[in-house]
């Protein structure tokens, strides 16, 4: 039985990084392979729109400054990412109730099927890789892919 057969057995940190360099292209690849619905095919959207698009479905309606926050990119870079997809009906902009200041973005009732089709093959893929685990070996992957993240925008100038 090799290493990568026996789950406890461990590996290196230099062929945890060969595999990782290896799988990464391949799963980069395969998510811009995987089009959006036809319903929204025509719209033009950019890897950043499912960023977005992604807070709506799985937190529901947040506000503009919610959402930079959470895309790590200034306010003004979400209006006019919202102002896009506004006028092409994936989102909904209202007034806050309690703050008539604040802007409320939500996704659309029209297209919610065709966004939630779009991410659900990823969403199922992580469930199917990430229940197995427990809860503590779930937050070490996730601060590991965050870290990673982190250091390829730190790496590329592109701060964290």
């Amino acid at each position: 039985m090799s290493t990568r057969d026996a789950p406890d057995a461990g590996m290196g940190v230099d062929e945890s990084i060969r595999t990782l360099l290896l799988l990464t292209p391949r799963m980069v690849g395969r998510a811009k392979r995987t089009p959006p619905p036809e319903e929204l095919r025509s719209l033009n959207l950019a890897p950043r729109h499912l960023s977005l698009l992604a807070y709506l479905l799985f937190d529901g309606p947040l506000g503009v400054s919610e959402i930079a926050a959470r895309l790590e990119v200034a306010p003004a870079t979400v209006s006019l990412m919202v102002a896009e997809l506004s006028r092409q009906g994936v989102v909904t902009r209202t007034e806050d109730d309690a703050d008539r200041r604040r802007t409320i973005v939500a996704i659309d009732e029209r297209r919610r099927a065709a966004v939630d089709g779009w991410l659900s093959n990823g969403a199922r893929a992580w469930r199917v890789a990430l229940e197995p685990l427990t809860p503590a070996e779930r937050r070490t992957f996730v601060t590991t892919m965050e870290a990673y993240e982190r250091e390829l925008a730190r790496a590329d100038g592109g701060g964290g």
